[in-house]
């Protein structure tokens, strides 16, 4: 694994050993900021089940203002941690150590609306995606600012709703055997 572009390009990353992570690939992480290119520089960023903080770094790497780290593995937050320090980032983020769910639901304490939300559970754990995107879409402007973007990543096979409380599915890449679905708030 390696960052793609921006100031930390070509860095190769740690990932956790054994199975339970799974990391995206470097070809859907550059499909997916690609697509994200005119949004980043300056977003604030939310990476949901971070693992070893790939997204997340690359979104710093790119010119995101602020990257909050969600994730609950301890081998992943090993990882994730030993990554942002083999690439000198001391700023500019923040790690939390926990569930998903309890993330989002105390999302409004003391907290900036993100305008890019990226979730990537594991891929045979759909009612977290069910979950997730259903908090998101229920989710007050603590949590995304009124023009974010949510982009979940699962296997292909496996089709997402089109739409969770205020989000509606607006577009859907496939890529191998995984897909990205994007959600924007309607209304």
């Amino acid at each position: 694994m390696r960052i793609i572009a921006g100031t930390y390009r070509s860095r190769v990353l740690a990932a956790p050993a054994g199975m339970a992570t799974r990391p995206t690939s470097d070809r859907l992480r550059e499909t997916l900021f690609n697509v994200l290119a005119p949004r980043i520089a300056g977003a604030r960023f939310l990476d949901l089940y971070a693992g070893s903080g790939a997204v997340g770094i690359e979104a710093l790497s790119r010119g995101a203002a602020h990257v909050a780290f969600v994730e609950r593995a301890p081998a992943a937050l090993t990882a994730l941690r030993r990554n942002l320090v083999k690439l000198g980032i001391t700023e500019g983020f923040e790690i939390h150590a926990g569930s998903v769910a309890g993330f989002l639901r105390g999302a409004g304490l003391k907290r900036e609306p993100h305008e890019l939300v990226f979730l990537d559970p594991p891929y045979e754990a759909l009612e977290e995606y069910e979950a997730t995107l259903g908090l998101l879409g229920a989710a007050s402007g603590t949590v995304l600012a009124s023009s974010a973007v949510v982009i979940a990543e699962h296997r292909r096979k496996d089709r997402l709703e089109d739409h969770h409380g205020a989000l509606d599915r607006t577009r859907l890449l496939d890529q191998g055997d995984a897909s990205l679905s994007f959600y924007a708030r309607v209304g």
